[in-house]
């Protein structure tokens, strides 16, 4: 009988930093399918997270759990984030603690241009990142401030999605495949965006099926196979491994 390899470890042994977000036997259905089924993960603060796995897997899934998205009687287990629960929580009062989610279609508001996008993230507290700061971070969008949000390219739109997240007091960022469709060059300057958030102390999740560039970034990696976790620990290990990447990524 042939075996798969057990690569997951407790998560704590990647890092001895205590946990900042936490994810605690966590079940999550789409539909009627059992999608994410009992996993357990930390994040620690301040940690770019990459979260992989094959099509299927469970990956937006859990972001969206996390983010109390989906409706919370088809979700069960604990998720914690800075001693607050976040399982008891409607989406509106995750956002309020500091959560913010990038899904992959981005979400930009049409009939809106850059600005009102951000103004509009901005109407209730906790209000983040002030419109100048955005604009030095992302000078695209500065110079593109009066035009219609859904008129802007690709990568344009992506920057204007995260942008977005930061005009929000936030604490964890989780994007869902913000590299899909973008240009290398594009996603070069996503990346050195994510590195400087990274720098003000905000948490990130990532999924992205590229997953050599997300691991290059990333401090750590969950892998998720069939719904469960097949590996917890440094992304660095997931690089080095060719067995793993083989068996889970196929890369």
């Amino acid at each position: 009988m042939n075996v798969k390899p057990n690569f997951s470890k407790n998560a704590n042994q990647a890092t001895t930093a205590p946990a900042f977000l936490s994810v605690w036997d966590m079940h999550a259905y789409y539909g009627e399918s059992y999608i994410v089924q009992g996993i357990s993960f930390n994040v620690h603060e301040g940690e770019i997270l990459a979260l992989l796995g094959r099509n299927g897997a469970g990956k937006t899934s859990t972001l969206r759990a996390i983010a109390r998205m989906d409706d919370p009687q088809l979700n069960k287990g604990e998720i914690w984030l800075d001693h607050q629960p976040l399982h008891n929580m409607a989406a509106y009062q995750a956002a309020a603690v500091g959560l913010a989610l990038v899904p992959e279609d981005r979400r930009i508001i049409a009939g809106l241009t850059v600005e009102e996008n951000l103004q509009l993230a901005q109407i209730a507290p906790p209000i983040g990142w002030s419109l100048d700061r955005l604009y030095q971070m992302f000078p695209r969008l500065g110079e593109r401030r009066k035009q219609e949000g859904v008129t802007l390219s690709g990568g344009e739109q992506q920057m204007l999605a995260i942008a977005r997240a930061l005009a929000r007091d936030i604490k964890v960022l989780l994007l869902d495949e913000p590299y899909e469709g973008l240009a290398p060059v594009i996603v070069d300057e996503i990346e050195k965006t994510l590195i400087h958030i990274k720098e003000q102390g905000i948490t990130t999740i990532i999924v992205e099926q590229n997953a050599v560039r997300a691991l290059k970034l990333a401090d750590r990696a969950v892998i998720l196979d069939t719904g469960g976790i097949v590996f917890d620990g440094l992304a660095s290990e997931v690089l080095e491994n060719e067995e793993l990447r083989a068996e889970y990524l196929a890369i």
